[in-house]
């Protein structure tokens, strides 16, 4: 899938845009910048800086004017509705171009803090698109029979206590009305890429298992399977909604954190091999 993102000059919010997008690294997704007026030019010091700050490096971009073959992209985003409604009065489809958010103020000639307001705003609508799945036609399903090999081999390649084939189906197991398990499954063409396990019991639920297949990983996987959670949480009425993480797994951390769940204890020794300590981590609704 191809993207491109469209601003006026092409020295800073595109080039942000493209530099942020690609450093999340979503699997079969590449983006481009272009500009609608510039060619050549070096992105401005100050998109420099800001973008080396949020971890990634823009410093060998050149300016690059939006091209008639730019209009073959799976979608283009704006940063103004102005340039959108331009694209599409010159052609384009107006099915796949967007605006970003309600657009994003052009930070030329601002000082460094406008251009991290700049920045932190395309970086938040690009993060809302793909936890809205909107990148990917990954769909999340019930369990099913012929997802237990797929959940096997992902536990013995994911964990140091891998659930069995026999755990996983007494797991599902229902012992009341008020007392579930259940595993969504993440899935795109009927192969399984991914799995979250809830235990749902009165108005609690723990997230018990969450992983992704290798060859799947950062691609938004994870992401859709939290959502579906958060869905199920709503839809279900519960209070909140737990999970144990080692304390050691801090992309795993971060990733929560980004979702709303906060540390809220700490278990001591509670994985094995290696022995670590399990922080406690909640997300309220």
């Amino acid at each position: 899938m191809e993207i491109v993102f469209v601003c006026t000059g092409n020295t800073c919010r595109s080039p942000f845009a493209e530099g942020y997008f690609n450093s999340l690294k979503l699997k079969g997704v590449h983006a481009v910048s272009r500009g609608l007026s510039t060619d050549g030019l070096p992105a401005s010091d100050n998109s420099r800086r800001t973008a080396s700050e949020y971890g990634f490096d823009i410093s060998s971009h050149r300016s690059a004017l939006f091209s008639k073959k730019d209009f073959d992209a799976d979608y283009i985003f704006t940063v103004s509705d102005r340039i959108r409604d331009f694209l599409i009065a010159n052609g384009a489809d107006k099915n796949k171009v967007f605006t970003l958010g309600n657009g994003i103020a052009d930070p030329y000639g601002g000082n460094i803090d406008v251009y991290r307001s700049a920045l932190g705003q395309i970086a938040d609508e690009i993060d809302n698109l793909v936890f809205e799945g909107f990148f990917d036609q990954i769909e999340i399903v019930n369990i099913k029979s012929e997802h237990i090999p797929f959940i096997v081999k992902t536990e013995q390649e994911t964990f140091s206590l891998p659930w069995s084939e026999k755990s996983i189906r007494e797991y599902l197991k229902r012992p009341g009305e008020n007392n579930l398990n259940d595993i969504f499954v993440a899935s795109k063409n009927g192969q399984p890429l991914g799995y979250i396990a809830l235990f749902h019991c009165l108005d609690e639920g723990n997230i018990t298992r969450l992983a992704v297949g290798e060859e799947y990983r950062n691609a938004g996987v994870a992401t859709k399977l939290i959502d579906k959670v958060f869905s199920y949480a709503r839809k279900t009425k519960l209070s909140f909604v737990t999970l144990e993480v080692r304390t050691s797994n801090q992309k795993a951390v971060s990733l929560y954190k980004k979702f709303g769940f906060e540390v809220e204890g700490q278990r001591k020794n509670f994985y094995v091999n290696p022995t670590e300590d399990a922080l406690i981590m909640t997300r309220r609704f």
